[in-house]
């Protein structure tokens, strides 16, 4: 490492240090509920299939917060967003525990949602105070690095708590966890965060994000009444392609505007368009996948002919391993986009998520074979999650910097919210029915297919996709 690198890490060590507890509260709070989510939807009345609800709606309202939090963060700092957005995590947080009323339960896991932005503010934050270095992108991507480390070290916390604790207390004392902690993220950030210097100021464009709000709002309520009403509904394909075409007059607006909340042509860029393009094809695995794989570990293969039949615990440890993979895979992004470039990193962890995924087809039926399939996924999911808001900060005007970090994070979640829909509706088709129950609440084996096969050929095209992107990108 050269010497203005080590000086600069030095000098940024207090903040990384805050930033990673914040990171592992996010870590946390992802891996936390999924080996519960099976009990949650018993404690809220509704099948598994409708679990993809609670992540299809947080997913909805990520995509329409984050432009803006985002862009106010290089406006007014990036910090006080930190804070704002801690904030509504927290409320959000304390509704879950004391309620089973399911609208309710949905709008506050939604608005729980708000700690997407967390990791872009954060990039953008380390960016900016690397700027004046002699190498911010090899200090940025080290440092995002250490801060996914710490997300999946809390996710793997999370995960382990969560399976073993429903085992031993009501579900109300067990989602008060995660909760009391991202109070105490609140504090750590208010008085342990530095604000970046020189944020941009200008006037946020509210014209802008009106627009963009309107499009997100059609396309992914279009998503939804295909869930409800299946694909042959007309209307709902009606509604996701206004959604589309919405696009296109924010597109013209913001092209027309000196301070745009989000500057259109960075998605013309030989550099950024692939990584979007690839944040939202990635968005489709590690999002959208999560609950499908989850309820597909804990159907019980006597019952059902599928699944592991796994417990609470026994499927934890399964997301356990999965989120050390990831772990190493985050480490070894810096490593390996020094000796093989990034936009080459990028590459090979986009084909190491699309090969695990593919595996699932033929290897399914033992936990050894979901493991083998999950830790080569996480190798790759650990590069990519670490590698992309890095990416975008290197090649981001400097204007923009927070708007493009925050941009891989908008397109990944539209990405999930995407494929949350179509999985769910694949789920649905066909639920399984154990004797004596009336209704199917296990997933039909067809849709944890669909599932694999989708999240695998998504890798391999952000892979592909990436073949095209200039060879010197993302590099000091």
């Amino acid at each position: 490492m050269s010497a203005p690198t080590r000086l600069s890490l030095g000098a940024l060590a207090g903040v990384i240090g805050f930033l990673a507890f914040v990171e592992f509260t996010s870590g946390v709070i992802q891996g936390y509920y999924t080996p519960i989510l099976t009990d949650i939807a018993r404690a809220l009345g509704i099948p598994d299939a409708d679990v993809n609800w609670l992540e299809g709606t947080q997913l909805m309202l990520s995509a329409l917060v984050v432009p803006a939090m985002a862009k106010l963060g290089d406006m007014v700092g990036h910090k006080r967003m930190l804070v704002v957005a801690t904030a509504i995590t927290a409320v959000a947080s304390m509704v879950l525990p004391f309620t089973t009323f399911f609208p309710l339960f949905l709008a506050a896991w939604a608005l729980q949602g708000f700690y997407v932005v967390w990791l872009p503010l954060e990039i953008a934050l380390i960016w900016s105070r690397a700027r004046r270095s002699g190498a911010p992108s090899l200090i940025t991507a080290r440092a995002a690095g250490l801060l996914v480390a710490a997300l999946e070290t809390g996710a793997i916390v999370g995960a382990l708590a969560g399976g073993a604790l429903i085992g031993f207390f009501p579900l109300t004392i067990v989602l008060l966890v995660p909760a009391v902690l991202v109070v105490v993220c609140l504090v750590v950030i208010v008085f342990g965060v530095v604000e970046s210097p020189d944020p941009v100021g200008g006037r946020l464009d509210t014209v802008g994000l009106v627009l963009i709000s309107l499009a997100l709002v059609a396309f992914t309520g279009g998503l939804s009444l295909l869930r409800l009403s299946g694909p042959g509904s007309l209307l709902a394909w009606a509604v996701v392609a206004l959604g589309v075409i919405l696009v296109v007059p924010f597109a013209r607006w913001e092209l027309r505007q000196p301070d745009p909340l989000i500057d259109v042509r960075m998605f013309r860029s030989p550099a950024l368009g692939p990584v979007f393009v690839t944040a939202g094809l990635f968005g489709v695995s590690v999002l959208g996948a999560q609950a499908p794989l989850s309820t597909f570990a804990r159907t019980d293969p006597a019952v059902y002919g599928y699944g592991l039949g796994t417990s609470g615990f026994a499927t934890s440890l399964i997301i356990g391993i999965y989120l050390v993979a990831m772990i190493v895979g985050a480490l070894l992004f810096p490593r390996g986009a020094r000796m093989l470039t990034p936009r080459v990193t990028l590459l090979i962890a986009a084909v190491m998520v699309g090969i695990g995924f593919l595996l699932f087809l033929p290897f399914h039926s033992a936990y050894a074979q979901v493991i083998t399939n999950m830790i080569i996924v996480g190798l790759g999911s650990g590069a990519l999650v670490a590698a992309l808001p890095a990416a975008a900060a290197a090649a981001a005007p400097p204007t923009q910097t927070g708007v493009a970090t925050g941009l891989t994070n908008s397109v990944k979640t539209v990405g999930g919210a995407i494929a949350s829909c179509t999985f769910g509706i694949a789920l649905f088709a066909g639920t399984a029915a154990a004797a004596g129950e009336p209704t199917g609440t296990a997933g039909s084996f067809s849709g944890y297919v669909t599932v694999w096969l989708v999240c695998g050929l998504a890798a391999l095209v952000a892979a592909v996709l990436l073949l095209f992107v200039p060879k010197t990108a993302f590099t000091d």
